[in-house]
């Protein structure tokens, strides 16, 4: 890859994590939404500590990169002085209620796609057409009234990041190295706990499996855009794996061939459906499947544009922001990924109760509300 221009290089390494991922997550049947599916309704956490498994993973990866001065997180758009609570809150929850609508995140829709699932292709569609038009186009509008009315500007407050360890260090006057070491060792440590506590989890190869390699991808990807991808001229954005924007910049891309470049997310887009498909194929699962009729085309639809608006706004998805996000110990990637777990939970209750009048009350009170 010497010759290459640093732009393909980049594309090409992304396409090869991609292909990891889509790999791993076919192979193990790794799925956040799913992973909340089997908490809420069957009580079963293995699938959900397999998700905090790669939080700590890529938490201590990312972060030991960033001690060394190797990557420097703070170009991230994680770690901005500009806090967007309200975005991150909205956004989230519009996200976590799509994804189970969609049956799946965006990470899984393309993990679907690429093993043979036509409901995904439909999915990915609205994902990345609303998601483009909350980024660039007409939901745009919108979307920076909010962020106007609400983001609150850090700089203020003495921090040059929105990272937990800036904020504490702030407020307690401590050195912010000391701060930075004592919170990655309280989240690390604490996840790990959590996940290896539980015997089940234990027993659990595959699980264990998906959290250690999925993790391991957010660091490395940090590595690819960050160092590989670094040039005087024209340098990669600092970037991992993501999957909302991206996929809207897919489409756009597929559209726009001719004088459009490249880049590392759609590189990684079109990485995770290779990477499925032959990991689909090579198992033999690899099968055709459509919608049921037209009320579950229609749900899967609305839960797409959903995922596509309300990731934009959250500034990611359950892997963007649920194990990116948090790799960079961002404030807002935390309220982010709480409230796509609250979004993702109030789905499931819809589903149950049949309205969404019915999942508030059942999740706010029963049926005295």
């Amino acid at each position: 890859m010497e010759n290459m221009p640093v732009s393909t290089t980049v594309a090409v390494l992304g396409f090869i994590l991609g292909a990891v991922f889509g790999a791993t997550a076919q192979r193990t049947n790794f799925c956040i939404m799913g992973s909340i599916s089997d908490m809420v309704l069957m009580e079963n956490l293995n699938r959900f500590r397999s998700w905090l498994l790669t939080m700590a993973v890529a938490i201590l990866g990312s972060q030991i990169l960033f001690a060394l001065g190797i990557v420097d997180l703070t170009k991230s758009i994680y770690l901005t002085t500009n806090l967007g609570w309200a975005g991150a809150i909205i956004g989230g929850a519009l996200f976590g209620f799509g994804m189970v609508l969609a049956g799946g995140c965006g990470s899984k829709t393309l993990v679907r796609l690429g093993a043979g699932n036509l409901k995904s292709l439909v999915v990915g569609l609205f994902l990345g057409i609303f998601a483009y038009m909350t980024l660039r186009g007409l939901i745009g509008i919108a979307r920076l009234q909010l962020e106007g009315a609400t983001n609150i500007e850090l700089k203020t407050s003495g921090l040059k990041a929105q990272g937990i360890p800036d904020i504490i260090s702030v407020m307690t006057g401590l050195a912010l190295p000391n701060v930075r070491w004592v919170v990655i060792a309280l989240f690390v440590l604490g996840l790990l706990w959590f996940c290896f506590k539980d015997r089940a989890f234990r027993q659990s190869p595959r699980d264990i499996m998906a959290g250690l390699i999925i993790g391991a991808l957010v660091p490395i990807g940090w590595y690819i855009t960050g160092v590989i991808g670094h040039d005087d001229f024209e340098p990669a954005r600092l970037a991992s794996l993501t999957f909302v924007a991206p996929v809207g910049e897919s489409i756009q891309y597929l559209m726009t061939f001719t004088g459009s470049t490249i880049n590392f997310g759609i590189a990684t887009v079109g990485g995770v459906i290779v990477g499925s498909f032959i990991m689909a194929g090579v198992r033999r699962e690899f099968r055709l499947e459509s919608f049921v009729d037209a009320p579950d085309m229609l749900r899967h639809m609305i839960g797409g544009a959903l995922m596509g608006i309300g990731g934009v706004m959250a500034l990611g998805c359950t892997i963007g922001q649920g194990i990116t996000g948090m790799s960079t110990l961002a404030i807002g990637s935390l309220i982010a990924i709480l409230s796509i777990i609250g979004g993702g939970i109030l789905g499931m209750k819809y589903f149950e109760e049949g309205s969404l009048s019915g999942a508030i009350k059942a999740l706010f009170g029963g049926s005295q509300l």
